[in-house]
């Protein structure tokens, strides 16, 4: 069976709070080795670093996500900090980036938490893992001038789903890009067209559970174990074996998150 790394997931999510210990279960049955949580605010990165510590296949990411930075303490920014600086099994840094879908946080706050978590990344030689939603010009934006200004950060784009221009900038600034169920999609034969263009050396799975369900299942809770399902597709996009596939990203979720 194929090992994978399924490196985004929302594990300390209330519709996991009945059932976790199954939900992991499930995921090493189908050859999922290690599952990276991830916080998105003071309440769960504290939360995701105890799941840490009761999984062993599990390690987290903490930060302040871009619709939660209005609403984060100057506390709450320096005790995310902290963390990542010092708990072992925080192997990056994020969620953070920018969201011009919703309208919680002023953009100017999420642009400067943005540059806040590259600098912490750069700082601890972390990856930051980047949200982006309906903010694609704004991300490659932040991050051309933060390279120009501080030198190269490890970064991830999670759950990408820009086009191919956005493909092609974040490809030369040294990026990777996490594919979650939204590849399975049908009407996404776009997005894995972009897919088949970005270097194999570059590419992760992800589910974002509980959310993006993919194909097979949507409609479902997302879990780890579907993770499964956007490996066997994105596999098919890039014409090579659900097995080389596997090998490939957890090679390199591997070596980018040191796990």
């Amino acid at each position: 069976m194929p090992t994978l790394i399924d490196t985004h997931a929302h594990l300390d999510d209330d519709r996991f709070a009945a059932d976790l210990p199954a939900v992991l279960d499930r995921a090493r049955a189908a050859g999922i080795a290690r599952v990276i949580t991830i916080g998105i605010d003071r309440e769960s990165n504290r939360a995701a670093i105890e799941l840490t510590e009761r999984y062993a296949e599990v390690f987290t990411a903490v930060g302040i996500h871009p619709n939660n930075v209005a609403a984060a303490t100057p506390a709450d920014f320096d005790e995310m900090e902290t963390l990542a600086a010092t708990v072992t099994k925080v192997v990056a840094v994020g969620e953070s980036g920018l969201d011009r879908y919703r309208d919680r946080t002023p953009f100017e706050q999420q642009e400067a938490a943005f540059v806040r978590h590259l600098a912490l990344a750069r700082r601890l030689d972390k990856p930051c893992i980047i949200h982006c939603r309906d903010a694609d010009a704004d991300v490659v934006r932040v991050l051309r001038a933060d390279l120009a200004a501080n030198g190269p950060v490890k970064a991830v784009m999670h759950s990408f789903c820009g086009d191919a221009a956005t493909a092609e900038a974040c490809i030369e600034m040294g990026l990777f890009f996490s594919f979650s169920g939204m590849l399975t999609f049908k009407a996404n034969d776009a997005l894995r067209a972009v897919a088949k263009a970005i270097p194999l050396d570059r590419l992760l799975v992800e589910t974002d559970c509980p959310y993006l369900a993919p194909q097979p299942v949507r409609g479902k809770r997302n879990e780890p174990a579907y993770v499964a399902h956007t490996a066997d597709t994105l596999a098919a996009a890039l014409g090579l074996t659900v097995a080389e596939l596997a090998d490939a990203t957890t090679r390199n979720a591997t070596t980018l998150f040191g796990i």
